[in-house]
């Protein structure tokens, strides 16, 4: 996008916003209650640092009566990502393929407009592709069996899909799943427990970190007994419990976006999207309009930071 208001006023989460029309005929669709509220634009955050092979910048630190780790990362991958997409959710589908969701409207031709798809990680084609109306912005998506679960921006409506072949919550920013219930972000500092059969949602807690709400939780991915949250105008990756809500670390990446920025990539948005390969234990992240996609491996570091730098980095 090359142009985003602030977030102020409930309409800012996108520059091409537009209201959503009438609800989904076909496919598949559901309505959620009051569940997913707030809007969720992507401004470009500037952090002033170099892309490097790795990064070792994690750190220790205490927080709310307990530790909290901060890790840094290494770059073990890159591959070919569609710079057209405007990532709102990616989950790992097995076989060297993602599926991905994609928001904006639809403004020209071939650029902006929502869709799911399924790519090939090596190559970054799109093998599979489902184009959503152009009444709707898409958002957050998970897979649980042989079901996508997608939710979309403004319209309290979203829609699952089959994996075969794509045909197909109130306002949604996140989704992801550990194998039996959903987990919803809506932007807010609040995560959701979703009951996928009933789709409505049975817990909620409210993320903090040293005494501050987290606000802005956007796209989520299950891992290992964690749920890991992209935070919007951050280049910040929160890991959570999702027994009881406590903040487990953060994973900072400012170097990705900066990396792609310095070469020349002047046109991106922010970081988002976490996929889990959990048989070969492999975490990948893009972001919105990003060229590429990356494979990362994290490492904890020693070296000592203040609340308040985290708080600056990670908690708009």
């Amino acid at each position: 996008m090359a142009s985003k208001s602030s977030k102020k006023k409930p309409n800012s989460k996108r520059s091409n916003s537009k209201p959503a029309s009438s609800p989904m005929a076909s496919p598949k669709h559901f309505h959620l209650k009051r569940f997913f509220i707030l809007i969720s634009i992507m401004l470009p955050v500037c952090v002033i640092v170099v892309l490097g092979v790795s990064s070792n910048t994690s750190y220790k630190i205490s927080s709310d009566h307990h530790s909290v780790k901060i890790y840094g990362f290494e770059l073990v991958n890159e591959f070919p990502h569609d710079p057209r997409a405007f990532t709102q959710g990616l989950v790992y589908a097995g076989n060297e393929s993602l599926y991905e969701s994609t928001g904006l409207y639809k403004q020209f031709i071939f650029w902006f407009q929502s869709t799911v798809r399924r790519v090939a990680i090596q190559t970054g084609k799109v093998e599979v592709l489902h184009k959503m109306p152009d009444s709707f912005f898409g958002e957050g998506l998970t897979l649980l069996g042989e079901r996508l679960f997608q939710v979309t921006w403004l319209t309290k409506i979203g829609f699952i899909y089959d994996t075969k072949n794509l045909q197909k919550m109130e306002d949604g920013w996140g989704l992801a799943t550990d194998g039996k219930i959903l987990y919803g972000s809506d932007g807010t500092s609040t995560l959701y427990q979703i009951d996928p059969q009933t789709l409505k949602a049975t817990r909620k807690q409210v993320i903090q970190f040293n005494g501050r709400e987290v606000r802005y939780l956007n796209e989520l991915e299950y891992i290992n007994g964690e749920i890991w949250a992209n935070v919007w105008q951050t280049d910040c990756i929160a890991r959570i419990s999702p027994k009881d809500g406590r903040m487990l670390g953060w994973i900072l990446l400012p170097t990705l976006r900066q990396g792609l920025i310095a070469a020349g990539y002047n046109g991106i948005d922010v970081l988002n999207g976490i996929a889990w390969d959990s048989n070969k234990n492999r975490i990948f992240v893009t972001g919105k309009l990003w060229p590429k996609l990356y494979e990362i491996k994290l490492h904890p570091e020693r070296r000592q930071i203040d609340n308040k730098d985290i708080e600056q980095l990670c908690v708009p």
